[in-house]
């Protein structure tokens, strides 16, 4: 039989709920490389089985040792193989980094067949900024750990996207409560599925309403950015007389009005006073 995919490393993603999901790329690569790398062999076989496909399964997770990696290394040197990971899209805090590193070191082809990721679909759904967003996997299980981390993150201007399990989910909700204070949150569940739910609002409101409504399955965990400290009138006067050095006052409360946010015209009144 003609061998339709070349060989090296097939990077597919496949589906975090609905398996309708999949994409027609993914289903025919998944048809035509020799073999599929999955983390648990059970759930990848049920998707193949759902896609009506027959494939050798061969396990690799983040406990591999470097024999298991060295035998896939050397069927990707001659043959297809796909790598994937229970749902998602591989390597997004799921194991493969460094199967790809010693693929791109040894020369061998890596290819992405890209489609469903639930840190995408959590940040689309939420509401909160995704102009610029930090995805952050897994926060540590234990309590110290967690709000370390969480103050690590304090200082970045984008919303902090995080992977959950539902027994941690309130564990987490009160360390951003503690550590982040004023941040709106949005969690993300059951994604794809029948029961799909995005809910926001403050750590302490979703704590109540999930310890009332205990959550299932995996969960995206995201945390908006902080809010812009209003600039203080103190402020604005030192602008404003560096401005006024230039500009006329209504000038000048127009430039300042922008750069801070404040009244324009309490703004305006303070630059005839000071001119």
């Amino acid at each position: 039989m003609e061998q339709k995919l070349s060989s090296g490393l097939y990077i597919v993603a496949t589906p975090i709920g609905n398996l309708r999901d999949i994409t027609l790329r993914a289903i025919e690569t998944l048809r035509d490389v020799a073999a599929v790398a999955c983390e648990d062999t059970r759930v990848t076989g049920r998707l193949l089985q759902h896609l009506d496909i027959k494939q050798r399964m061969i396990r690799y997770d983040d406990h591999a040792d470097e024999r298991a990696r060295e035998g896939l290394l050397a069927l990707m040197a001659d043959q297809p193989v796909a790598l994937v990971s229970d749902a998602g899209t591989p390597l997004v805090s799921d194991p493969g980094y460094r199967l790809v590193r010693e693929c791109r070191e040894r020369g061998i082809p890596v290819t992405s067949i890209p489609g469903p990721s639930a840190a995408i679909v959590g940040i689309t759904l939420s509401g909160l900024p995704s102009d610029k967003f930090l995805f952050a996997g897994f926060l540590p299980s234990k309590e110290k750990a967690r709000e370390h981390a969480l103050a690590e993150l304090a200082v970045v201007p984008s919303t902090l996207v995080f992977y959950e399990t539902a027994p941690r989910l309130t564990d987490a909700l009160a360390a951003i409560a503690k550590v982040l204070p004023g941040r709106e949150v949005a969690v993300a569940r059951e994604l794809t599925k029948m029961f799909e739910e995005c809910r926001s609002g403050t750590p302490d409101e979703l704590i109540d309403h999930y310890t009332a409504n205990p959550p299932r399955g995996e969960i995206v965990l995201m945390v908006g950015p902080a809010a812009a400290e209003a600039a203080s009138m103190e402020d604005a006067e030192k602008l404003l007389r560096e401005q006024l050095r230039e500009l006329k006052p209504s000038q000048a409360a127009a430039a300042v009005a922008k750069a801070t946010g404040l009244d324009r015209k309490a703004l305006y009144a303070l630059a005839l006073t000071l001119k």
